[in-house]
Formats: C-alpha cells, sequence, structure tokens
C-alpha cells in the first residue's frame, strides 16, 4: 500500500546517503554507445509500444516522460498474471511481477534501439534483482518484448555492450516476451513528478532524470504531471 512504500522511503533515507543510488553505473562514465542493430525510423507518424523493467517504476517512468517522440507512459506491472497484479501482492516477491513502464511511442520520432540506450543510462543493468535499496525479483532488469524485432535488438544491444566491457559486471537484465501488463494503482503514476522533495526521489530518481538532459539533450523535454 502507499503508506507502506512511504515508511520504506524514510527508512531507507539513512542507505541512500552513505550508499547512494545510482541510476546507473554506465552515468559515471561516457555515453552509452548508440545500438548497432535497430530498427529504422518508420515513414510515418504511428504507435509502438515498449516494456522495461529497470527497479522502482517511478524513477523509470519519470525517465521516459521526458523523452521526445514518447506520446505516453504508465506505471505497472509486467511478468506475472492479471490476479497477483496489485502492489500489495507484487511486493510479497511471490508473484512473478517487475516493476514495469509501459511506453508507448512514435516510431516515425525514436526507435526502439534509442529507447534501450536510454534505459541502460538509467539503471544498473549489472545488479541481480537490485536497484539501489529496492531489492527483490519485482526490482530486476528486464526488456518484455511484444514482437520479434524488439527481442532481437534487445539482445543485440545487450551482447554490443558486453563486447565492449562497458559495464563493470555482466550484464543480468532478461530479455522476456510479455505476456501482459497491468497498470499500477493510480497513485504510483507521476509519483516523481509529483512527490520531487522526496528524499527517495531526489537522491534515487533525479539523477536518472540529469543523465537523460546530459547523456540525450536533443531528446529531452520538460514534462509535467496531467
Amino acid at each position: 500500500m502507499y503508506v507502506s512504500r512511504a515508511i520504506r522511503s524514510m527508512l531507507c533515507f539513512s542507505f541512500l546517503v552513505v550508499a547512494g543510488c545510482h541510476p546507473g553505473i554506465a552515468a559515471a562514465h561516457e555515453k552509452l554507445p548508440a545500438p548497432t542493430v535497430d530498427a529504422p525510423l518508420a515513414a510515418s507518424p504511428g504507435k509502438a509500444t515498449a516494456i522495461f523493467a529497470g527497479g522502482c517504476f517511478w524513477g523509470t517512468q519519470s525517465v521516459f516522460q521526458r523523452v521526445k517522440g514518447v506520446t505516453a507512459t504508465k506505471a505497472g506491472y509486467a511478468g506475472g498474471s492479471a490476479s497477483t497484479a496489485t502492489y500489495d501482492q507484487v511486493t510479497t516477491e511471490t508473484t512473478g511481477h517487475a516493476e514495469s513502464v509501459r511506453v508507448t511511442y512514435d516510431p516515425s520520432k525514436i526507435t526502439y534501439g534509442k529507447l534501450l540506450q536510454i534505459f541502460f543510462s538509467v539503471h544498473d543493468p549489472t545488479t541481480l534483482n537490485r536497484q539501489g535499496p529496492d531489492s527483490g525479483t519485482s526490482y530486476r532488469s528486464a526488456i518484455f518484448y511484444t514482437n520479434d524485432e524488439q527481442k532481437r535488438i534487445g539482445e543485440a544491444y545487450i551482447a554490443q555492450l558486453e563486447a565492449a566491457k562497458v559495464f563493470p559486471h555482466k550484464i543480468v537484465t532478461e530479455v522476456t516476451k510479455s505476456k501482459g501488463f497491468y497498470d499500477a494503482e493510480d497513485y504510483h503514476q507521476d509519483y516523481a513528478t509529483l512527490h520531487p522533495d522526496q528524499p527517495y526521489i531526489q537522491i534515487c530518481d533525479r539523477p536518472k532524470i540529469d543523465t537523460l538532459k546530459k547523456d540525450f539533450p536533443e531528446l529531452f523535454v520538460e514534462y509535467k504531471a496531467k
């Protein structure tokens, strides 16, 4: 429930101050390389969907809301069944769900590969079932592909990053076929934007937005919660 996450955020504060909450190991390094395998920009405007899990969905959503070419985002759950897609159940770490974000984008404005480049820039894909202070399978790094092309591009980009040794440890990001995406509760939507002064948001999520703005200035757009 909402209260449990708020209390958990306060309890994590001392940990965050000491250990930090990294938007991604590569954030302290050079900008990640663009994918060598990608889909071309579409010839005409349209709508496509990507689903990413990179730890707490508050921060992941706050990044993709600010990407040019993205038309909508939704925090939610992926990897499990509809019957267990509630926050109270997902936090038991028994449902198979990961906190995820559905990204709706115009493929004539931005490619799936570019979205992947951003995704890997703003979280740590080398920590198994953990992002910063959040641990458990619901905080795992995952790409839930919706078609074979996304699978091909995702696997190729991970192989590219591994070959280039961009990260000091092995990438553990799952590339898994989407079984469905289930919207999270309303109070999770736009959370980082609506609560910018919370310590968890300032330490864990604001740096992700800063990384986006620094590494992808041509794609960065301001966002206001609707």
